[in-house]
């Protein structure tokens, strides 16, 4: 049983990170934060230096840490308290394993987040999972060291708790994924092409960063699941349902071979599944002892409020779903291309480039123009992505 935890965050100053972030205000007995790595957002960065007193920090370059530099030295920090600098992809993998942490928060979006994922794991170190693209690019790589991985995404965390916290598909006859839909659930085709990036930004339920938000409109966040789903609990496709249930309040349910059927329920706050990867196998007290209020500020569920509806997801209209569910099956470099593709595709959205209804069919073509080869090493997937991150840029003649 985990009492307090060391801890490193990469991508802590995205939506995951925050979260992160606000759990170790909350408890701050329960987790010491050793090291963060960031992008751009020096800002929130060096506040969280100056509140946690990480050990070791990076950033996404030399410009990037000279102006942490400076913003620490106006804070009126101690030197001598400051943490080590560091920047670019091997700053962010030193945080993930020579921080001091016995836990590493992976919670980059995209394709960077897979380098210090990978270095944290060769490390030997526990990696609660948020960065979801680890396992899409390099699942097949993964699993060998999957004991080490603890979900943070609501759905994997779901099955991981009704599976007793094991990551093994053994007594499981189907996996069901709840999908809330996202912003666009019951439109049609003719519809979506009026979308734009302030609708895809509005998911109904979640509070989520761009990107992921983006591929929850289109349920290529979904589709990502499915693959993530199968790597982690080793379980068949075949095994894999996805049901589209609007209330969120049934994160996933497992089915036994035996018909019984265990379903975790929750609040809509990713710090409910956050807390559990790190606490593991414990449980915090995120909502309070019982007549006292959450020190989180989260409500508890009221059984009374939630009606429950599930309902088959629309693969014609929405068929980033079907497409990752095809990709997942081929294997090899096919996940990587699709993931390459897709992020590309929707930084072109999310930047006015294309439209919204453009997204999948720059990830289609991708994947019709490049050889599926097979994947041996961590290079192997990396070079996959960059040639699909190349074709999806032409492909939307950017």
């Amino acid at each position: 049983m985990t009492e307090s935890v060391r801890l490193a965050i990469l991508g802590a100053t995205g939506s995951i990170g925050r979260q992160a972030l606000s759990l170790a205000a909350a408890f701050p007995e329960r987790i010491k934060v050793m090291g963060l790595a960031a992008a751009v957002s020096v800002e929130p960065l060096a506040e969280a230096i100056k509140r946690y007193k990480p050990q070791v920090v990076s950033v996404l370059g030399d410009a990037e840490a000279n102006k942490l530099v400076d913003l620490l030295k106006n804070q009126g920090l101690n030197r001598q308290s400051w943490p080590e600098i560091l920047s670019g992809s091997d700053g962010a993998i030193k945080v993930a394993n020579q921080s001091g942490a016995e836990i590493v928060l992976s919670a980059m979006v995209g394709r960077a987040g897979l380098p210090p994922t990978w270095a944290a794991l060769k490390a030997g170190l526990r990696v609660a999972l948020a960065n979801k693209e680890s396992l899409v690019l390099a699942g097949e790589l993964i699993r060998p060291m999957v004991d080490q991985l603890i979900p943070v995404d609501s759905e994997h965390s779901a099955i991981f708790q009704a599976l007793g916290g094991r990551l093994t598909g053994d007594g499981v006859r189907r996996i069901i994924l709840t999908a809330s839909g996202g912003p666009f659930l019951g439109y049609s085709e003719e519809k979506l092409k009026g979308v734009t990036r302030e609708m895809a930004l509005n998911h109904p339920k979640w509070a989520m960063g761009p990107k992921i938000s983006c591929d929850s409109a289109t349920l290529m966040n979904k589709g990502l699941e499915v693959i993530e789903a199968h790597h982690l609990f080793g379980v068949a496709y075949d095994q894999i349902e996805v049901l589209v249930h609007p209330q969120s309040v049934v994160h996933s349910m497992v089915e036994f071979v035996d018909g019984a059927m265990l379903a975790q329920m929750g609040p809509t706050d990713m710090r409910l599944s956050l807390a559990y990867s790190l606490c593991y196998n414990s449980r915090w007290p995120i909502l309070g002892d019982m007549g006292s209020e959450s020190p989180l500020g989260i409500r508890a569920l009221e059984l009374t409020d939630c009606p429950l509806t599930f309902a088959q997801p629309d693969r014609l209209v929405f068929r980033a779903l079907a497409l990752a569910e095809e990709v997942g099956r081929k294997g090899g470099a096919a996940p990587a291309i699709m993931s390459g593709a897709n992020e590309e595709a929707v930084g072109g959205f999310l930047a006015g480039q294309i439209p919204f209804v453009r997204i999948i069919p720059v990830v289609e073509e991708c994947l019709s123009r490049l050889a599926i080869e097979k994947v041996a090493v961590l290079e192997d997937v990396l070079e996959a992505d960059l040639k699909a991150r190349a074709l999806a840029r032409e492909v939307m003649n950017l």
